[in-house]
Order: structure tokens, then sequence, then C-alpha cells
């Protein structure tokens, strides 16, 4: 037997551990970039399409695809027989992506087409951050592999590198809205990344260099402990690509359904986007804190929670709806990833699994955030991929006999449950009154017998199936409810139970509604009257009535927002009324007197200018409008670039001498009164504030908050003498939202300190 040298040893130990620090840093900072350059550029894009939600699942899909372009990229590199080419031709694309550093909007992508946006959309990220995202992606497979080959003793199974760099990713998710957003602008976090990319390069050559001077490998010697280590066989890469592309298009599915239906809250992507990948970083680990059982016997009840909370809707407790539904996809995704950790190939086969992963976070992406808002007028994607979790599933080898009988007796007992339920008699009252309870107890009975019986995966998808077509066709009681989808997120027209009202809702939010019946139930005839925030004793009808008197005569007025079309039953014979709206669906849904009376009985021959509003009210004359009424805000989609330093100066010269901006601002998340104040007083404009609350909800007529804003008090007549209105001046030490800063974590935070302001 030789002995090794204790010193001989010692440098070998000092070797290893250096090479382990150096890579860990390399994928950990590279996990960093890669995901604090998604918010960071997103945020750069969101002025050009109104602030949309779906730019962000758009650039999910982007990302998604690159990532792949990335892992194929490593994979090839590391087919290749030479060490030293690998690591030159990686380093020589890195210097080149930082050439084009720092990030900025390709020149001649200014302004969106009239339609397909998302295709537009992935057009622009290619062309920006193609590149330098390109090299990055390529960097955590790409690390492993090199890592495998510096004869590290952890080299055989390097996967708890992948844990490394999702923790990386995480990180930079949840530092951005915390820490670089508030702190720093957006040119000052450009140049923040860009050194970051920078140190990317030294660490990688780092990382090469090591690579380069360790003793030369064979392919024996890299799968010591694997045996044979065959290739994997066709099927397992195509189970490889299912179990990543579900939870994929479920993290995309889940978000849209809860920032549509549930809470439509600023920055309410983060929270699934974390989990997400939480768990990567869980089923990678060595020892996993939790057990791939645990998760796999959790799943059919995490199914049938979302099944539950798809009936119960979010109204009723929204964090606790919120929460459950974020947990049901923790639950769900982790007994997913782990089975791609438990399946995952020897470490000669690592580049390939990563191909895989990739191709399948593409598919399901695609799927949920391209196809699905084109194809579906609701989240269908939602329940249906839930049934396709079911199959993610491992197959059993032990099911008790049974598993068809099971969805059977599902079937028969939900078409009692219905055919009871459109019955009339005592019954049928009980049935509704009780409806969430009859589901829920329906679901949790059928999970607990297929966990008991061990049925098989596709007899489990069958029984989700079956779930989720019962909660489809069972009669809701909130009336009836058309809905309406596009690039710009789903709208729901909700006429209410007793057919009075027709209410335009995003998700909680409503964006309007017309009252049709009297209270004797019969149809009201002539001018509808407006009502949610626009009726005439409510801010906004206020504001329109004093600048009206001031000029004592028509008033030209510019409406940024149209939603149902309420603000046009403002208008007086004579006067000129020009509304800018994004969305071409939210113009169809006003115009149709299905759905609402506003536009066709006050501005039928309405000419409603299509496209971003701060490009397009850009173009409009200089001193044209006496009034210029801001209204494109939501709980969700928060088009910042519309309340911003630059953006009031546009509103300024649009405005005739003695005119005035009026900024709808009610919000149940965000304060921005404050903001509004802010940017006025830095273009010498004088800002009041009207906030009252109704108390007149049940009639659809809501609190309003707005700003009004002019150069003199004598602007705004007789609003700068009435008690309502208070004058403000900006808040000493709140900084100022332009377009390269803005702050939405603050705003969040001063609702959360005065609600009821």
């Amino acid at each position: 037997m030789i002995s090794v040298p204790s010193d001989t040893a010692s440098q070998s130990g000092a070797r290893n551990i250096l090479v382990l620090v150096v890579y860990t840093a390399a994928i950990f900072t590279s996990a960093l970039l890669l995901f604090s350059v998604q918010p960071l550029f997103t945020k750069m894009v969101l002025p050009r399409l109104g602030g949309s939600p779906a730019v962000w699942s758009v650039a999910m899909v982007f990302f998604q695809s690159l990532l792949l372009g990335g892992y194929a990229y490593a994979h090839y590199l590391m087919t290749l027989k030479s060490r030293t080419a690998p690591v030159v031709i990686h380093l020589v694309l890195l210097t080149a992506a930082l050439l084009t550093l720092p990030l900025s909007i390709a020149s001649g992508w200014g302004e969106p087409p009239a339609s397909g946006y998302a295709f537009w959309l992935l057009g622009l990220f290619a062309v920006s951050i193609g590149l330098p995202f390109f090299a990055l992606a390529a960097n955590n497979p790409m690390l492993q592999a090199w890592f495998v080959r510096t004869g590290h003793p952890d080299g055989p199974d390097p996967y708890f590198l992948y844990a490394s760099s999702n923790i990386g990713s995480f990180l930079a998710l949840l530092s951005y809205p915390v820490l670089l957003e508030p702190m720093f602008s957006l040119r000052t976090q450009n140049l923040i990344w860009t050194s970051g990319y920078a140190l990317l390069i030294v660490l990688i050559a780092a990382c090469g260099v090591m690579l380069l001077r360790s003793p030369p490998m064979t392919v024996e010697a890299i799968s010591v402990g694997e045996g044979d280590a065959p290739a994997p066989a066709w099927m397992m890469r195509l189970r490889w690509i299912f179990l990543a592309a579900v939870p994929s298009g479920l993290l995309i599915a889940v978000t849209a359904h809860i920032s549509t239906d549930v809470a439509a809250a600023p920055l309410l992507w983060v929270l699934p986007l974390s989990l997400y990948l939480l768990t990567w970083v869980l089923v990678f680990q060595s020892r996993p804190l939790l057990p791939h059982r645990l998760m796999l016997m959790l799943q059919p009840f995490a199914i049938a929670g979302v099944m539950l909370l798809l009936v119960v809707g979010g109204e009723q407790n929204l964090l606790a709806t919120l929460g459950g539904h974020l947990v049901c996809f923790f639950v769900i995704a982790m007994a997913c990833h782990g089975e791609l950790a438990r399946t995952r190939p020897a470490a000669r086969h690592l580049t390939g699994f990563y191909v895989a992963l990739s191709f399948g976070g593409m598919v399901g992406g695609l799927f949920a955030g391209l196809i699905a808002p084109y194809t579906f007028s609701w989240i269908a994607e939602y329940p249906i991929l839930l049934a396709l979790a079911a199959l993610c599933r491992p197959a059993g080898t032990s099911a008790v006999r049974g598993g068809f009988g099971l969805w059977l007796v599902a079937v028969v007992a939900g078409l009692v449950l219905i055919g009871l339920a459109y019955r009339q008699g005592s019954v049928t009252s009980f049935l509704e009154a009780k409806r969430i309870w009859m589901v829920a107890g329906f679901a949790c009975v059928m999970m607990v017998l297929a966990v008991l019986w061990r049925i098989d995966r596709w007899s489990m998808a069958v029984l989700v199936v079956l779930g989720l077509i019962l909660i489809r066709v069972y009669p809701a009681d909130e009336g009836r409810v058309e809905t309406v989808r596009s690039f710009f997120g789903v709208h729901k027209i909700v006429v209410t139970s007793n057919g009075r009202y027709h209410v335009l809702m995003h998700g909680t939010t409503i964006h309007g509604a017309e009252r049709f019946l009297n209270d004797d139930g019969t149809p009201i005839k002539g001018r509808p009257e407006p009502i949610t925030y626009y009726q005439d004793n409510g801010g906004i009808g206020r504001a329109i009535a004093a600048i009206r008197e001031r000029k004592g005569g028509p008033i030209r007025v510019a409406v940024i927002g149209l939603g149902a079309g309420t603000l046009a039953c403002q208008s007086k014979p004579g006067e000129e009324w020009k509304f800018f709206e994004i969305d071409q669906t939210m113009v169809d849904t006003a115009r149709d007197p299905k759905y609402f009376t506003f536009v066709s009985a006050c501005e039928p021959n309405m000419k409603p200018v299509i496209g971003d509003a701060r490009l397009t009210f850009a173009k409009e004359k200089d001193g044209a409008y006496d009034l210029i009424i801001v209204d494109a805000y939501s709980s969700d989609a928060i088009p910042i670039h519309l309340a911003t330093e630059e953006a009031m100066a546009i509103y300024k010269e649009k405005l005739a001498p003695q005119g005035a901006v009026l900024m709808h601002v009610s919000n149940r998340h965000l304060e921005l009164a404050s903001v509004v104040v802010g940017i006025a007083e830095e273009n010498d404009l004088k800002s009041w504030v009207f906030n009252e609350d109704s108390g007149r909800d049940n009639e659809y007529i809501f609190t309003t908050e707005v700003v009004i804003s002019a150069r003199e008090e004598a602007d705004v007549g007789k609003i700068s003498s009435d008690e309502k209105w208070v004058l403000k001046e900006a808040t000493e030490g709140q900084r100022v939202w332009t377009d390269d800063y803005s702050n939405v974590l603050g705003a969040v935070w001063r609702r959360l300190r005065t609600p009821d302001e």
C-alpha cells in the first residue's frame, strides 16, 4: 500500500476547497445576474405596453426559450474532445456580450404595433438583451460539467451546484423589489448589473484555468461510481420534458389566476416565482428537507385544494385564498421537480438532462404564456395543467383494484349533484346554500380514496378532470358572467343575479358598472347615470363641473383610459371629448350595448386613439385641452410611466393656458396621491386632493381618490375654496418618480400604514 505524503494530501485538500469555492461563487453570481436582469429589463420595457402584467408572462417565455438555447449550446461544447476549446469559446462569447452593455432597448423598437404585442415583445427582447442573456443561460450546466472534469471528489454528483444556482436566482428575485428598485434608479441598477457581469467573466475565467490545470480525465474516470451509466432512453427524456413543462406552465397560470381572480396586487408575480425557484433548491439538496414521498402523498390533496379554491373564489378571504393557491402550487411543483431529481442521470449525461429541463420549461411557458391567452377567454390553462400534474406522479406498481370504479362513482355522483342543483325545491335550495361545502367534501373524499387505493396516475388525472368539469358546469350564485381576454388581461362582465347591474371587473377590482333596471324591475331608459367612481357628486364629477364652470362654456377634454366608457356620459353637447385606450377589446366591450350603453348613448361617434397613451398622447397638439383626465390605474396593472415627472411635463404641454390635469388614483394596494403631488410640484403645478367615502357601495357608488393639478388656483375654479379638496405639497423626503426611478413597494407600504387616507 502506497501512502500519500501529508503535504501532498494537504495541498490536494486546499485545491479542492478552492475549486469548490470558485465554482460555487461563479454559479451563484451567474444565477444572481440571470434573474436580476429579468425584472430590470422588463421594467424598462413596461412603459411601451402600458404596464400590462402580460409583459411579464411574455418575458418569462422569452427567458425560458433562451435558457433552452444556452443549455443546448453548453451541451454541444461539452461534446468537443478538446478541453481548451469550450473555455476559450465561452469566454469569447461572454466578452462579446459585455461589449453590448449596459442594457438598453434596441433602436427602432420605440412604438409597438397595433396588434401582435407578444411577438413584438419577443423580438424586442431578442435584439436588446439576447446575447448577454444567452451567455448567462449557458453557465449553469457548463460550469457543472467543468466541475466534474476538475476531478473534485464531489464531481460524480454535481447537482448540488444547481441548488446553489437557484439560491442565487431566489435572492435576486426577492432583492429587486425590496432593495434595488427602492434604492437605485434604472440607470444605476444597469451599471451595477454591468459591473457584476464583468466580475462574472473573471470568475468563469478562473474556473476555466482550474479546469485546464486539472489532470485530464477519461470518460471512465468521469463515470466513477456510475457503473456503465447508459445514455437515458428517449422515453425518459420525454418524461423529463413533461415533468419540467407542467410546473413551468403552472407557474404562469397560477400567477395569471391570482392576479386576475384573487388579489390584483402589484409585485404579485414575485411570490409564485420565488416558490418555484425554492422547489428547485430543495429537491436538489444532498439531503432534501422535504421527503419526496411526502410531497407525492400531499400532491392529490393540493390538486383538490386548488379545485376547492376555484369554487370559493377570492373575495371571501383574500389572504387565505392567496395563501391556499401558493401552498398548493408549491406542493405540486415539489412533486414534479422531486421526480426530476429522483430520475436525474449520471454526471456524464448532465448537460443533456438540463437541455430536457429547459425544453420542458419553454414548452410549459409557451402554452401558458402565449397559446392560452389567444385560445381561451378565461384562465383555462390553470385547470388543464392541474389535470396534467396528476400525470407527473410515478407509475404505480401496487395499485389496489378499483381505480376504474372510483372515478365511475365520481361521474355518477357528479351528475346527480348537477342534476339536483338545476331542479326546483328544498333540495336545490340546500345544495345551493351549501354549494362550497358540497363540492369541497366531494373532492376531498375522492382524493382520500384515491390515495388509500393507490390508483394509477391516469385514473387520478381522469378523476381531476371530472372534478374540474363539475366545478365549471355547477351553477354559480353570482349572476351571469362573461369573460373577455386579451394581451392586457382577462376582464369579466358580471350581470348581477337580479339583472339590475352590469359590472366590469378585472379580478376583484371593479372598473365600471351600469344600472340597467329600476327598483321596480323596469328597464332604465334614456341617458345612463355615471356611477362607480364617476358620479356627479364624486371627485371626478365635481372636478369636471368646476372646470366647465370656470371656463363658462364647452370644454375640450382628453381621457386616458376608457374602461366601461362611463366618463362618456359626463360630456355635454358641443364639447370635444377624446379617449385614449391601449386595449382594443375594452373599446369593443364599451361599445357593445348588450354590455354597457354609456358610449352608444352619450358618445356614439367616439373615435378612440388606440395605443399606449404615453406615446400617442405626446403627438397631440400643445395647448389643446382644458382638462386631461388620467384614469388608467387599477389595483394590479400600474402604468408607472403615466405617473412620472416626465409624463406630467407632457400633460402640462397639452393643457390650455388655464387647463388642469385630473388623475384618478383610487387604489386598494398603493398610495399614489403623494406621487402625483410630487411630480406636479416638479413641474411647477399646484395640487388638490379629494378623498371621500361615499357610503353607497351597495349601489356601486364608491369612495374615490383623485388629484387635480394646475398652474394657478384660479385655474381650478371653486375647487380651490371647496373644503372637500385639500391643497397638498410634496411629501418631504419622498423621492419623486421619474422615468428612471419609481418605488412601487414604497407606495404599497404607505397604503398599509394609512389605509383610510
